[in-house]
């Protein structure tokens, strides 16, 4: 191991170990909470939820069916609360109350009174307070969703239930507080802090702790958004999962008549163009850092927000990605180290990869990982070779922590060695667009660095690459094996086909243009490969794969091409009549 390896995995246990401690110091706290909750004696405000609902989901809720994360269990007059949860993750989404409001959808007195005697049931019953549902993420989702969906809940109720859902409600608050230092860095600690904002906001007698509250969110905000509206995570779907939050508590301040935190707004206003950002032309997100699918339509509820509605940004300087959009053809780059180890448990080794979508299909993209599940497949989908992207000796650019008994104790497997320097320019051009990448994870252990370079046509008909995997600067290549590999994974709707040179292969897109790869000087291969993040889940696709070694060939030089018969290069050609075809950029030494 490294020193810098050595150094990282200490930092980590350290602070796993004060969080522990800090934990064990609030645990007297924790209990006196559940004795005595507190006081309000109403609810002011419910806040909005803008996750989708589903009304017919709660014909099956009464029926005793509880479907989540693909899972289904029935109870038989038993309480849901009772059985053994088939997965970890049908445990969070019934422990978090996000199903209220599909019974709220329905809006009916069958549906009112199903959702009062299911939270009836988890509020009379401690028992059933499982260590899934103390967990701070879990608990803070739970209170969110009590406090959005209390207008269904005490609809036609008695004061005697009202009095009731209050103080359970209110004890979930106060074990939330206490329970602030054993909290994840990232998305968890965030999510936490909206939950108490939105408590101090919509309960009565809570007053004193809106300006805590807001003080603590706006700190945090501004550490984990980034000045370009990333999160600090570098995971796309944080983004979402806190936008989705973020835009109702804004509501939920101005329904109070108080102004929202300036750090709550500006947050928003960095985020908003962050989602158009990572947005291919058929409306789903890249997937790098444990980006899974995303559901259209809330991305949609999400952008009806943007009051701007302006073009995505060209680079993304401190999350570290890049876009080059030319024509239909959208090209994101990841072009950034991994995030910090802390908040690294779901990032993945995918330094300079790239995503390429062309009129509104996807061609080239990363293997993503599935919504559910996913501790079947994270072990892969993490490695450099899930990725569009280099792959030097079958390892990957990013060291995780392996040892079973360091990953319980972490609750996850930080990043503790990868690229440090990553190094990237554009440069726009008459012929196009140029983005040349380097990056260093590879020197420590093998003394070789990864170069790549894209350039992308005006009119966006090509995209012309360039890999370079050689010596570093002053150093030499390690070990007798200089292998290594350039994977494309294509998405399952593109039909490939290997051309008889086996030096390129063909692309048939759904929407029945026609694409060409060529690998100027290698032979190419079409071997298996699996789309992780289908919203149907994981599907079988193929990758393209150019090996070579470097010590006799240091670059690679390929492009995709649209073919001239496919209707859009039809098109282009009646629009640019008499124009000549762009030239290839110009080639750089390939062998060592």
């Amino acid at each position: 191991m490294s020193v810098a390896y050595r150094r990282r995995l200490s930092t980590l246990i350290l602070g796993r170990f004060a969080r522990n401690l800090m934990a064990r110091a609030s645990a007297g706290s924790v209990a006196l909470s559940r004795l005595w909750p507190g006081r309000t004696d109403r609810l002011i405000i419910a806040p909005h939820d803008l996750r989708t609902a589903d009304a017919t989901r709660a014909a099956e809720i009464y029926a005793g069916r509880f479907v989540f994360a693909g899972k289904i269990v029935t109870c038989h007059g038993r309480s849901i609360f009772d059985y053994a949860p088939p997965s970890d993750d049908w445990e969070v989404a019934l422990l978090g109350f996000g199903w209220l409001r599909h019974l709220r959808a329905a809006d009916t007195a069958i549906t009112r009174a199903n959702a009062r005697s299911l939270v009836d049931d988890w509020i009379s019953n401690m028992s059933h307070n499982r260590p899934v549902g103390r967990r701070p993420d879990v608990l803070a989702r739970r209170v969110i969703s009590l406090l959005s969906q209390a207008p269904l809940v005490l609809s036609d109720t008695d004061g005697r239930f009202y009095r009731r859902y209050l103080r359970g409600l209110t004890r979930e608050i106060r074990s939330l507080r206490y329970i602030t230092p054993d909290i994840a860095d990232g998305v968890p600690r965030l999510q936490v802090l909206i939950a108490l904002c939105y408590a101090s906001l919509c309960l009565a007698n809570q007053a004193r702790h809106i300006r805590a509250a807001s003080r603590k969110l706006s700190d945090e905000l501004q550490r984990q958004i980034l000045a370009d509206g990333g999160h600090i995570s570098r995971n796309p779907g944080a983004l979402i999962e806190l936008m989705i939050d973020l835009l109702p508590l804004r509501q939920t301040f101005a329904a109070r008549n108080i102004a929202p935190p300036p750090a709550l707004l500006n947050a928003i206003d960095r985020m908003m163009p962050m989602l158009r950002f990572f947005r291919h032309g058929d409306g789903s997100f890249a997937l790098f850092n444990g980006m899974s699918s995303a559901p259209s339509d809330l991305l949609a509820t999400l952008l009806a927000y943007d009051d701007t509605h302006g073009s995505p940004m060209s680079s993304m300087p401190h999350t570290g990605f890049q876009r080059l959009d030319a024509g239909t053809m959208t090209v994101i780059v990841d072009t950034g180290p991994p995030p910090p180890p802390a908040v690294s448990d779901e990032a993945h080794a995918g330094c300079l990869s790239f995503e390429m979508s062309v009129a509104g299909c996807r061609v080239v993209v990363n293997c993503g990982i599935p919504a559910t599940g996913r501790e079947n497949w994270r072990s892969f989908a993490r490695g450099t070779a899930a990725h569009s992207t280099v792959t030097y000796r079958e390892t990957s650019s990013c060291q995780f922590v392996e040892r079973s008994s360091m990953k319980r104790f972490l609750n996850g497997a930080p990043i503790v060695s990868g690229p440090v320097h990553v190094e990237h320019y554009r440069e726009v051009g008459a012929e196009g667009v140029m983005l040349n990448m380097s990056h260093d994870g590879y020197q420590s252990r093998f003394g070789v660095t990864h170069r790549r370079v894209l350039m992308a046509s005006v009119d966006g008909s090509r995209l012309d690459g360039e890999d370079t995997v050689a010596a570093a600067p002053g150093a030499r290549i390690k070990g007798n094996d200089a292998s290594y590999a350039v994977r494309f994974h294509l998405h399952p709707a593109v039909k490939a086909s290997r051309l008889t040179d086996a030096r390129g292969v063909m692309l048939v897109l759904p929407n029945r243009e026609v694409w060409t790869f060529e690998a100027l000087d290698d032979k190419v291969e079409l071997e298996d490969s699996v789309f992780l993040a289908g919203n149907d889940g994981p599907r079988r696709t193929v990758q393209i794969v150019i090996r070579q070694d470097a010590r006799h060939t240091s670059s690679i030089r390929w492009n995709f091409v649209r073919s001239p018969s496919s209707p859009a290069a039809t098109a282009a050609r009646r629009n640019n009549r008499g124009q000549a075809e762009l030239p290839l950029p110009p080639p750089t030494p390939s062998r060592s």
